[in-house]
């Protein structure tokens, strides 16, 4: 037997294994519906994407390590995939969810089981869709405990509330990304933000179903805050109450006292809660953090009331927090820098040290000439955004099926490892020559176990601006971030090698960088895009493919029987 066919049937050993053990520890399953449903906010109704007809979607419970299967039931009009966010799901991509990059969509009255394996993440992840714009309603919390027999590094909280911060537009979200598609342009900016689904007293039509957190004086609570909003980074505070950082991105953190959180689309963060204020009612509210000049942007407030349950006068109207404002680079930036990792003997750190792998992209919105005179760029181009200076194109069929069984024409491996042209990526005035960048479905290779060094390099080519970046399949340590352009000799001397902060989403700062590291330990294609959806869309992405290593412990595992086909 050649050595290839032994390590093919040691993975489908291992497979059937791990299924046989799922089975006999009693697996967890659950099902997801997608389907649309009407749903009144702003004084209208619409039809919106749903998982089982709720808005936001179930939460989903599990602790640390476990594996579950979530069984996703297409009853809608349109394709559908489910990513499960920050979830690493060790050497099974399979059920990462990106469409075209890890599968191809679960089309109109299909079925796909999806294998969720959790391994080291303990706090909070979100679940959302991930193809189109459809993820605008269809997302929801995911709720990581620890093991049984542990807990949290932290006194345990009276209670724990899910707080998701959403966007909600009057239109039909698909209506919204046609349209979007085809002009060229920025797309128009949502109606309301909202908490758990909900806008707000301050909206229209919204004050009776507002969200209220009933609380006991004198109690610690738990918020985890999730941002599924599709574009924008938030800032968000509670009037007259600090709140505590205890983790982000389902990893503890030293405690943080704050007055405000700036969080980046695709972010969790988890928040103590002290109610040792006077009895009465109190606003949580968020906004935007809006940075690039020139773009509009919603500038309502959604809010959220947190209710002391003891006996008193309600007459008054809550009181709002103070919020910084809606272009304050600074707040958000400081925030961000400021988290550290717990780093304690039952929560260590393990920052690669020796580099075998430096990579600098640079991260970009552009333009491409538009083809027709209906574009709405005042240069007659059509916006665009591209990693390094590709812009992204999706395959027909998924990256993962071509790479597993080496069918060609469908990607190439070419991506650079630094950026091409080399430019002042920060200046003010920038040549229109160097906004325009290629198309392309290229991927970055890795060698298993590899240590790797990224520097994410913003630039002010058509719109400088924030850009939180997500990469599937790993968690990395945020070593480093600033201002201008990354300095090689300087800045490294300045990275936090001691208690980073590990992330799955991290924003480079507008005409800035950050730096992260991440050992390559989980073969398999793994997707890094901007989560900002309209950058996107205009292909702020990029793949990675980490190799496989020699033990079969160290292999992609087999795909499942069910994958959606093409």
């Amino acid at each position: 037997m050649s050595l290839i066919m032994k390590i093919s049937v040691l993975q489908i050993l291992g497979l059937l294994i791990l299924d046989g053990l799922l089975h006999c520890q009693g697996l967890a399953r659950h099902t997801f519906v997608v389907k649309n449903v009407p749903y009144t906010r702003l004084c209208s109704t619409k039809n919106i994407l749903t998982v089982n007809g709720q808005f936001p979607g179930p939460t989903l419970h599990v602790n640390k390590g476990d594996t579950i299967v979530v069984d996703v039931l297409n009853k809608a009009n349109y394709n559908i995939t489910i990513h499960w966010h920050g979830v690493n799901q060790p050497r099974y991509p399979w059920s990462d969810g990106p469409e075209y990059i890890t599968q191809c969509p679960i089309q109109p009255g299909q079925k796909f089981s999806q294998k969720i394996i959790f391994s080291s993440e303990e706090g909070t992840l979100w679940w959302h869709a991930h193809s189109d714009w459809s993820r605008a309603t269809v997302y929801g919390a995911i709720i990581i405990h620890p093991k049984k027999g542990t807990s949290y590094p932290f006194p345990k909280p009276h209670a724990e509330v899910p707080i998701i911060l959403g966007e909600w537009w009057k239109k039909d979200i698909m209506e919204l990304y046609n349209e979007f598609r085809e002009s060229g342009g920025d797309p128009n900016v949502s109606d309301a933000y909202t908490i758990n689904g909900q806008p707000g007293d301050l909206y229209p039509c919204s004050k009776s179903e507002t969200f209220k957190l009933m609380v006991d004086y004198g109690k610690t609570y738990l918020l985890r805050i999730i941002n599924a909003a599709l574009q924008d980074i938030l800032f968000f505070a509670i009037a007259k109450h600090n709140i505590t950082v205890v983790g982000t991105d389902a990893s503890y953190t030293k405690p943080l006292k704050t007055d405000y959180i700036a969080i980046s689309p695709g972010q969790t963060i988890d928040v103590l809660l002290e109610t040792n204020q006077a009895l009465g009612d109190y606003y949580m509210a968020a906004k935007v953090y809006s940075s690039a000049e020139g773009v509009d942007y919603d500038n309502t407030t959604t809010t959220a009331i947190v209710h002391y349950n003891q006996n008193y006068n309600t007459s008054s109207r809550p009181q709002l927090p103070n919020l910084p404002s809606y272009n304050d680079t600074n707040a958000s930036a400081n925030f961000t820098g400021r988290l550290r990792s717990l780093a304690d003997d039952n929560h260590p750190v393990h920052v690669p040290l020796n580099i075998s792998t430096q990579l600098m992209f640079t991260v970009s919105v552009n333009t491409f000439p538009c083809s027709t005179n209906s574009c709405q760029d005042p240069h007659g181009s059509r916006l665009a955004a591209s990693v390094n200076n590709i812009s992204f194109e999706l395959p027909s069929i998924d990256i993962l099926q071509a790479y597993y069984n080496h069918i060609s024409g469908v990607y190439g491996d070419q991506f650079p490892s630094f950026p091409p042209f080399l430019f002042n990526f920060t200046a003010e005035d920038l040549p229109l020559a160097l906004e325009t960048p290629k198309r392309g479905t290229e991927v970055k290779v890795l060698e298993y176990n590899s240590t790797v060094e990224l520097v994410l390099q913003g630039t002010n080519l058509a719109a400088g601006t924030d850009h939180p970046m997500h990469i599937h399949g790993y968690s990395f340590y945020v070593v480093g971030w600033g201002f201008g352009n990354f300095d090689k000799d300087k800045d490294p001397l300045g990275y936090n090698l001691v208690d980073p902060p590990l992330q799955n989403t991290i924003a480079v700062p507008k005409n800035g960088w950050a730096t992260i590291r991440f050992k390559a330990d989980n073969p398999g294609v793994w997707f890094m895009h901007c989560h900002i959806e309209r950058h996107l869309s205009w292909g702020m992405d990029m793949t990675f493919i980490v190799k496989n290593g020699s033990n079969p412990e160290a292999q992609l595992l087999p795909p499942p029987s069910d994958l959606p086909p093409c």
